[in-house]
């Protein structure tokens, strides 16, 4: 059996790796248009901030491939794919054919539609050529406008706080930060520990130019506000890359459309990761990417699995607050319960979902112990009985919930 993986991020890599571990005697192709081996996204963070040297960047020592037998063609743009023939073209010249292709293509920054978003200055941060990019500019000491306060906006600033400069705004179009992974408490927490670190940030504003003359200069906001900034950089999501999978006729609705085997429309072709849709859900998470991509690498070995989601799980740390938010975090309806607990003067937020007896969903903000704990609790959906409200306590001992 040849496997042709089309992409080397996280979904693809690990879906290599996987499907060698299941299949000794597979033959494994993986081609990419990025002309590095696999890094870890968040390596990106780090190399920004100085935390991390460019040769530590990559997740496998230079000869890994080789010893899997995984073949990896990088710097190749994939140009054609025909589900008939089970082949796909290459660099608009050449028809590389397999028994199954995984279309593990990734996304691309999602960019606002505002005049000068194609300005010099104007950065996103996807790829490691992005940073050696951004990190070139960040040398002329510019005024730092991060465009975006989620995860990657509040990283992206840390690291170049981190570089020395020090005028660095984070602007939100939602009234608070995190919007997907805080609420308001924890939200207006954390932004109070990050503005004591050097951070500014300007809430509720919606950009709609971005000017300048041969560089960047300032942004105007739809309020009729501006702000000067020698650099910009986009964090305001991601949008799957879907022109090879709708060009082959392939179904598409926001990602690749998959099963619960993520199989794409054609039978044969799988996807998984930031290119994938699941039951109407595109997740743009690593713990989703991998989870697809070990469904995707067992069935494509003959061992039939089904995937059944991925409950959300982000952790974070910005110069030393670490922040954990898993599940459903802000509850709608009816049967939930609530717990939290608040120590403002030590920057500690945690925060329990319940439905119907169940953990559900976790906020873990300021410190790290326990957050691995309460992650799988969400995960598994635990049912905590009596210990509910113990869980919030600094030194609870989670082996108590073993025998519930």
């Amino acid at each position: 059996m040849k496997a042709i993986i089309l992409g080397n991020g996280v979904a693809g890599t690990m879906t290599a790796r996987t499907l060698r571990e299941l299949d000794s005697s597979a033959e494994i192709m993986i081609i990419s248009q990025e002309r590095y081996p696999y890094y870890p996204r968040p390596n990106l963070i780090d190399f920004l901030a100085g935390d991390l040297p460019l040769e530590r960047i990559f997740a496998f020592p230079a000869d890994w491939a080789a010893k899997q037998r995984i073949e990896i063609q990088l710097g190749k743009e994939v140009t054609g794919l025909n589900p008939a023939r089970m082949a796909v073209e290459v660099d608009r010249k050449e028809w590389v054919q397999g028994d199954k292709i995984v279309l593990a293509t990734g996304a691309s920054p999602l960019l606002p539609g505002i005049p000068g978003i194609d300005r010099k200055g104007v950065f996103s941060l996807r790829t490691l050529d992005d940073a050696l990019s951004l990190l070139e500019f960040l040398a002329r000491g510019p005024e730092v406008v991060i465009l975006g306060g989620g995860l990657l906006g509040l990283e992206i600033g840390r690291a170049i706080l981190n570089r020395g400069l020090k005028q660095v705004t984070v602007v939100e179009y939602f009234n608070r930060l995190l919007p997907r992974q805080l609420d308001e408490i924890g939200a207006r927490l954390l932004q109070s520990q990050l503005e004591k670190m050097g951070l500014r940030f300007l809430l509720g504003k919606e950009a709609v130019e971005i000017s300048g003359q041969e560089t960047v200069s300032q942004v105007k906001f739809k309020d009729g506000s501006s702000l000067s900034a020698g650099a910009v950089v986009i964090a305001s999501g991601i949008k799957p890359r879907l022109e090879l999978a709708s060009t082959a006729g392939l179904a598409v609705n926001r990602g690749v459309l998959v099963d619960d085997y993520l199989q794409t429309s054609q039978p044969g072709i799988y996807a998984a990761g930031d290119v994938s849709e699941h039951r109407g859900r595109i997740y743009g998470l690593i713990p989703a990417a991998f989870d697809q991509a070990r469904v995707v690498a067992y069935n494509l070995a003959g061992q039939i699995r089904k995937y059944e989601g991925t409950v959300p799980a982000n952790t974070l740390k910005v110069a030393g607050i670490f922040l954990t938010s898993a599940g459903q975090i802000l509850p709608e309806g009816e049967g939930f319960e609530v717990l939290t607990r608040l120590d403002e003067e030590h920057g500690l937020y945690k925060k329990l979902v319940l439905k119907d007896g169940q953990l559900v969903g976790a906020i873990w903000l300021g410190s790290k112990k326990g957050s691995v704990e309460i992650t799988r609790l969400v995960q598994a959906r635990k049912n905590p009985g009596p210990y509910k409200s113990d869980l919030l306590a600094d030194d609870f001992d989670f082996s108590r919930l073993n025998n519930l």
